[in-house]
């Protein structure tokens, strides 16, 4: 397997030589400078170089990517999936600068496969690193080298669990528990917040649109300032999904997943709960409420606004009953009433 993997060393990545969409140009420079905040006056100016490390944004292919792959790539990739190795994972890349990117330089590269390792075992799983080197050229000179490096591997065998030891005071083992959020210093006010049962809607300090999920920037005008409202907790459900494959612990399928748009006009995604998953529509008014997931875990969740009841009509009283009831409160149009309906029957 090891000679045969070897064979592939040296082929090329791309059937053609491929060429740059873009001219080293100063807008690509100044975005990226703006980007990392890099203030260093080399790139700005009438003698600006590109940074190094735009080495690879030069040969970059956008949305529409590099269409001409070539097949010993796709073939070293099916060898190793048949393998076994069906994982990936990039793993690092190195570069290397042999003289400076200038605004008009035009970018070509040349890309092969430099290297597949012997078979390797990592934590990860066993598997094969495959090292890619792709050559840089500026108007046709070597300008620079940018090496990435792949492990295809079979991923190892989860350990087994410890089994905790029995505890007689519980009566049943806890159960999965629910994914973490990835909490950061973007939305960890949102967070916390929701630990007080409150839900905090951001609101922009420039234009003061409402945004939700939390960023840091404003996406209708830029700006970086911003302040809080509380939702009401009033909203209707906007869209939603019945989610029913594939499993996942601590969730019982099929279960309502809805898209609910708040009064304040934002939209979050949250659970419908408290009706069955099949008489969740759109529409629907909800009311928000906090969930407690588990003893570390407080999510905000929708239920469904119950309809006020209508009052009963009473029911209409026959001739005799009404007249019982007006002679109940007494009066001598009751007495009169009485007497002459006692004539009618004699």
């Amino acid at each position: 397997m090891d000679a045969l993997l070897r064979t592939y060393e040296g082929r090329r990545v791309a059937d053609n030589a491929g060429t740059g969409k873009d001219l080293v140009n100063e807008p690509m420079i100044r975005h990226w400078c703006e980007a990392m905040g890099d203030t260093n006056p080399a790139y700005a100016g009438p003698d600006a170089i590109a940074p190094p490390t735009m080495l690879q944004a030069w040969t970059m292919g956008g949305l529409s990517g590099h269409a001409d792959r070539s097949g010993a790539y796709d073939e070293l990739s099916a060898l190793l999936d048949g393998a076994g190795f069906t994982s990936v994972v990039a793993t690092d890349c190195e570069q290397e600068y042999l003289r400076p990117l200038r605004p008009g330089d035009r970018i070509t590269y040349d890309s092969v496969i430099e290297s597949v390792s012997p078979r390797k075992t990592t934590k990860l799983g066993t598997g094969h690193f495959v090292t890619t080197r792709m050559d840089i050229l500026a108007n046709g000179e070597l300008a620079g080298a940018h090496r990435f490096r792949i492990l295809k591997y079979a991923p190892a065998a989860a350990p087994r669990p410890k089994e905790p030891a029995p505890n007689p005071s519980e009566s049943k083992p806890p159960g999965p528990r629910r994914p973490r959020p990835v909490i950061n210093r973007d939305n960890a006010g949102f967070w916390d917040a929701v630990a007080e049962h409150r839900l905090l809607i951001q609101r922009c300090g420039g234009c003061g649109t409402l945004r939700f999920p939390w960023l840091p920037g404003c996406g209708a005008c830029g700006s970086a300032e911003w302040d809080t409202v509380e939702a009401a907790g009033e909203g209707t459900v906007y869209s939603y999904v019945v989610m029913h494959h594939p499993p996942f612990p601590a969730f019982d399928p099929p279960y309502a997943v809805g898209l609910i748009e708040l009064a304040e006009g934002v939209r979050m995604v949250s659970n419908v709960v408290g009706v069955p998953y099949d008489e969740v529509r759109i529409g629907m008014p909800v009311r928000l409420e906090f969930l407690r997931a588990d003893e570390e875990l407080e999510l905000p969740v929708f239920r469904p606004v119950e309809a006020p009841e209508e009052p009963e009509e009473p029911e209409e009283l026959d001739e005799l009953e009404e007249l019982q009831a007006q002679e109940s409160l007494g009066g001598p149009e009751a007495r009169r009433n009485r007497e002459a309906l006692a004539e009618g029957v004699s």
